[in-house]
């Protein structure tokens, strides 16, 4: 475009931010900003929204916020996006009192935005919040909720211990649950040792894919956790019996252009000595400050 003697103008950039959102891309992010600021390009609601969104998803939540104040104008999506973002940087507060600005300036929220702040309520534990959101998303702002909303909603009471309300909200739900929604039910039922609902949302996940090795591991240990030993090696001779095998857990990291990946007691790597050196240091740095685990359980060791 620029070989061309095109100028780019504010769609243009608008796009190239929200490629850098989908991305992840922070530098290049960054660098249409400095474009912008360079060519003095007038922040509009667009452009100020796409920034907001852009710094946000990329991890730099400080000058989201900074771009957001700078915006002269803003309009639902605008506020939308620094709710989502705040939310899923940990923000809860500030993401509730910005929902509750926005309510407060006449600006319509919707579905996104309701995501948004019930994440917010979900990690922060916000119960009461929740609810009320949950509740003026229909019966004043009259839009249908979806699994998204649904799923949040189960978390956030399952998490807060409220298991008879969330079950309760799985089974008065317009549409069939998803995995979702009712892996957040089984994690709040092994957070809170309801084991018999905690077996009912278990084999609805099993239904779902029963090869997944995963959620029969997470079964039995729970009964594991319970103490009801027969129950857990019940378990395990059923995925034997099934031919379901575990996967090992596996993660990857990025370091100066090469990427490393790690598998379960995996011993391969060139720097295994120093890795288990540098893991030990920091198992002692954490048992220095009071926590309490078990590495080798894990399977890390």
């Amino acid at each position: 475009m620029q070989e061309a003697k095109v100028d780019p103008n504010e769609i243009t950039m608008v796009n190239l931010l929200s490629a850098c959102s989908q991305l992840g891309a922070l530098e290049m992010g960054m660098w249409v900003h400095h474009y912008i600021d360079k060519h003095r390009l007038s922040l509009s609601v667009a452009l100020g929204t796409s920034l907001v969104d852009m710094y946000a998803k990329c991890g730099n939540i400080k000058k989201a916020i900074s771009i957001f104040k700078e915006i002269p104008e803003k309009n639902a999506l605008t506020w939308t996006a620094m709710i989502c973002g705040l939310a899923n940087h940990g923000h809860a507060d500030e993401a509730v009192q910005h929902f509750r600005r926005m309510i407060e300036l006449g600006l319509q929220p919707d579905e996104v935005t309701f995501i948004g702040v019930l994440s917010a309520c979900c990690h922060a534990g916000l119960v009461e919040e929740g609810r009320e959101f949950f509740f003026l998303m229909k019966s004043q702002y009259h839009l249908k909720r979806k699994m998204k909303h649904y799923s949040c909603m189960v978390d956030l009471l399952g998490r807060a211990g409220h298991l008879d309300e969330a079950e309760q909200l799985v089974n008065t739900m317009p549409m069939d649950p998803d995995a979702v929604v009712w892996g957040a039910l089984f994690f709040a039922c092994r957070m809170h040792g309801n084991i018999t609902l905690g077996e009912k949302a278990a084999m609805k996940l099993v239904e779902f894919d029963p090869s997944d090795s995963g959620i029969y591991v997470l079964l039995a240990n729970m009964y594991a956790e319970a103490n009801m030993r027969k129950k857990a090696d019940k378990v395990r001779v059923m995925m034997s019996h099934l031919g379901v095998e575990k996967v090992p857990g596996c993660s990857c990291i990025e370091l100066n252009g090469v990427v490393h990946e790690f598998i379960v007691k995996d011993k391969s790597h060139a720097d295994t000595g120093a890795i288990y050196d540098c893991l030990h240091e920091i198992t002692q740095q954490l048992r220095h400050t009071g926590s309490t685990f078990d590495i080798s359980a894990a399977g890390v060791m």
